[in-house]
């Protein structure tokens, strides 16, 4: 008897990392959540459904895009953090997990040890750009606009710690011009008040404003990373007239600490393949970024070194949000 026990706990233990392996190889065999912190039309909800779209073409399961727009990407976050950790439950993951950090007072939730970074999508410049309405035509002229119409300057945003609403405080606080902070609920109703006029000036992240500023609707002045796009070389650089500036957008996908390796390297694995992927190539190079890949690792230290930086401009610039 007691020899019979013995053996039915060691087939416990061994069948138990067992079936938990063979859950994760099985994997995805039900749908899988993505969740964007934004309203659809933005660029974390164009990446989303790019590369959602993929995922669920090689693996036969759909990646539903699920928007959950709302208090700076956090509510967004903390759903996926706080979702079981099996993979059926992924991030968008973008610049304000990383601002988000030292800009909120209070967070129930510390991005960078709960995350699980499983891939970096893309790079992309912000662009400063601004209604027709506005006079200046280079980066120097509407700093000269700006000054001297103090009260007259409208910045939108898609929100409170955004990585549109950093680069603007960054330029603010580089060049002493002054501008109301006006956010939105994300880059797409952010992006229609300023088509109409009710905002003069967005850090916009590129990719959903491209149409709009090659149809004429919204003048770029400068792009906010330290090389001009490849796709607007014409455009030039923020840092050429305010030097040292820089800042760009980042993206990616995670899931909750703990999500298995298997499904970890399975969506790291499908995601450089996409991104060598001639169509998703393309797609990307009209967006005007540089693509990332590589390692879970490599994404990873994107995360804590973009969360260091901004830490510095938002202490600098004495930014909080309760």
């Amino acid at each position: 008897m007691t020899r019979w026990f013995g053996l039915l706990i060691s087939m416990w233990f061994v069948a138990v990392p067992a079936f938990g392996g063979a859950a994760a190889a099985d994997y995805p065999n039900r749908p899988v959540r993505f969740i964007v912190g934004y309203p659809a039309g933005g660029a974390t909800d164009i990446l989303a459904r790019l590369f959602g779209d993929y995922y669920s073409r090689k693996t036969g399961q759909q990646f539903v895009i699920e928007n959950r727009p709302g208090a700076g990407n956090n509510i967004a976050t903390e759903a996926v953090l706080r979702a079981p950790a099996d993979g059926y439950t992924l991030l968008l993951v973008n610049p304000a997990n990383g601002i988000n950090a030292s800009l909120y007072k209070k967070l129930a939730f510390n991005f960078e040890k709960e995350i699980e970074p499983i891939a970096g999508y893309i790079r992309v410049p912000n662009v400063m750009e601004v209604h027709p309405s506005v006079p200046a035509k280079t980066v120097q002229e509407f700093i000269d606009y700006a000054k001297a119409n103090p009260g007259k300057v409208n910045m939108a945003s898609s929100g409170n710690g955004t990585s549109i609403h950093l680069s603007g405080e960054l330029f603010m606080l580089m060049t002493g011009v002054k501008m109301a902070h006006i956010p939105y609920r994300g880059s797409a109703p952010a992006l229609t008040d300023l088509l109409a006029g009710q905002v003069q000036v967005m850090f916009d992240n590129l990719p959903p404003s491209v149409p709009h500023i090659r149809a004429g609707k919204l003048r770029a002045l400068g792009v906010t990373t330290a090389v001009r796009s490849e796709g607007f070389p014409d455009v030039p650089t923020v840092g050429e007239t305010v030097k040292g500036y820089e800042a760009s957008a980042w993206f990616g996908i995670g899931g909750p600490k703990g999500t298995p390796r298997e499904v970890v390297m399975l969506i790291n694995r499908l995601t450089n393949e996409a991104l060598g992927d001639p169509e998703i190539v393309a797609r990307l190079k009209q967006l005007g970024g540089v693509n990332m890949g590589g390692t879970p690792e490599d994404f990873g230290k994107v995360i804590a070194e973009e969360t260091a930086k901004w830490e510095k401009v938002v202490k600098a610039a004495n930014l909080s949000v309760e």
